[in-house]
């Protein structure tokens, strides 16, 4: 009788010891190095700067690199998704979509808009100022 008590103490102290490893991946362990997660297309600002209406879609891949999602119904259509999540941190992402027309670039919206440029083909320093 006594060895059964034994048993299920032993069998309810594993179960929870059980329990507890599941919930070591929710805690934060100081001194812990957490990577960061890039996922999807990096998308800069200059990369943006650089788009015109009339690309052709290889000058587009050339700026931009392949788009991540391709619409099979859709090819005049492609997504830029970028989306990174620091060690812990909160996730963020940037999007941009490019409209193509007979094969060239006619328009793209997202979470970009291109920079103003001056007639030396620079960017405006007065741009940045103006926002």
């Amino acid at each position: 009788m006594q060895s059964l008590s034994l048993k299920s103490i032993l069998s309810c102290l594993g179960a929870l010891a059980l329990s507890a490893c599941n919930n070591l991946g929710s805690m934060d362990f100081p001194g812990v190095y957490k990577i960061g997660i890039p996922q999807g297309n990096i998308i800069t600002q200059d990369m943006v700067d650089q788009l015109r209406p009339g690309m052709t879609k290889r000058q587009v891949i050339f700026v931009m690199g392949t788009p991540l999602v391709r619409d099979p119904y859709y090819q005049d259509r492609w997504d830029y998704i970028y989306s990174y999540q620091p060690g812990g941190g909160v996730r963020g992402q940037e999007r941009i979509s490019v409209f193509f027309e007979s094969d060239l670039l006619v328009s793209f919206s997202g979470d970009f808009v291109p920079s103003e440029v001056d007639e030396n083909g620079g960017a405006d320093s007065n741009a940045a100022s103006d926002s």
